[in-house]
């Protein structure tokens, strides 16, 4: 029986999670939820750019569609800057008795050591007031620096080291809020935004290596971080808007994890919104963007992952894999005990079942 499914929000994670809900045959969907006016009442199909209608109309009453009383509700609403609201949204949801797949707030991929007890324990007490459970994931955040290490680690003797690097041009990106106020491109160099404010990166991915050094056994001593900007030699246009001469058109960032006073588990991330910026910051081994995995230990490795899409580039197809990601996993979370869950707790195999939409006459909308 399909488990029937919630969705919420339909930007750039969203619209694309909707269009796999709809399409795969292992879900019903029983509710769409937006926050632009100017979506609500359209058709679930039509919101996914899918040449489909599905019946079912999207409102801006959360209330009214948790009265459906889905199995799972998928979270794609924008967290990071709307912390509380988020976190008030999935706990109504939880305590609903609807499981939670999202990809925001970030920190719930693994809050513990970041967030206060005072807005985590809400979050545990809706899921045992509901009987729920919740998973939080993404990109990176998410699978490749998460589930990718441990699989890679598994096979090694000894590890030393492990580093996670996402390589990409972002000049096709058009999220204009997360590429101007959150990464700050087209600001003057030194004109800092938020993720470049100290202890920001180190809260943003620390929950990734936190995470990761659990899985591997050990604590960490402290997470450290790094920066470099690259301003624009000359003015130009991308997806999301103009950057000006001599604003931010590259950032560099490294986030470490450091025990025994080594740097044992590092993420990299190198943006571009040109590729002839910085030619000397690592470059990606496919044109545009690709993520690595690098492995020093016995043996060593160095795993390059290099996302296509029919249906857009390599950062369409970047976000369609964290989309996928979080559907993915609704039969998992929905037989998982009530709690916050992360990729600790829930099989490797949560691609069980993604080639249902191939085998039947579903998954041709597009």
């Amino acid at each position: 029986m399909a488990l029937r499914v919630l969705h919420v929000a339909t930007g750039n994670v969203g619209r694309i999670a909707l269009g796999q809900l709809i399409e795969d045959p292992r879900f019903e969907l029983a509710g769409l939820v937006v926050s632009n006016p100017a979506k609500v009442g359209r058709d679930a199909g039509e919101l996914a750019g899918l040449d489909v209608v599905t019946g079912v109309a999207a409102t801006a009453d959360l209330g009214a569609a948790l009265a459906a009383r889905p199995d799972c509700t998928v979270y794609c609403a924008i967290g990071e800057t709307r912390l509380p609201g988020a976190l008030a949204d999935i706990g109504k949801i939880l305590a609903a008795g609807s499981n939670v797949v999202a990809s925001s707030p970030v920190p719930l991929i693994y809050p513990w050591g970041l967030l206060p007890e005072r807005m985590i324990r809400p979050v545990e007490d809706a899921c045992r007031a509901g009987g729920t459970s919740l998973f939080t994931t993404g990109v990176d955040p998410g699978w490749v620096n998460d589930l990718l290490p441990f699989a890679i680690a598994s096979t090694c003797q000894r590890v030393e080291q492990v580093r996670c690097s996402e390589i990409a041009d972002y000049a096709t990106y058009d999220g204009g809020p997360v590429m101007f106020d959150f990464m700050g491109f087209g600001r003057p160099v030194g004109d800092l935004p938020k993720i470049l404010r100290p202890g920001m990166l180190a809260a943003s991915w620390g929950v990734s290596l936190r995470m990761l050094a659990r899985g591997f056994g050990f604590e960490l001593d402290e997470i450290t971080e790094w920066f470099e900007q690259e301003p624009a030699p000359e003015a130009f246009d991308v997806a999301a808007g103009h950057i000006p001469a001599g604003g931010m058109a590259a950032v560099r960032f490294q986030i470490s994890g450091v025990a025994g006073g080594r740097e044992v588990l590092v993420i990299d991330h190198t943006t571009r919104l040109r590729g002839d910026l910085r030619p000397d910051w690592p470059q990606p081994a496919q044109d545009g963007g690709s993520y690595r995995v690098e492995i020093v230990g016995e043996p060593s490795y160095r795993v390059d992952v290099c996302p296509t899409s029919a249906r857009g580039d390599h950062n369409y197809a970047a976000i369609a894999a964290g989309a996928g990601r979080i559907v993915n996993a609704i039969p998992d979370v929905v037989g998982a005990p009530p709690g916050l869950r992360t990729p600790l707790d829930l099989p490797f195999t949560t691609a069980r079942g993604v080639f249902a939409a191939a085998l039947t006459d579903r998954g041709t909308g597009r």
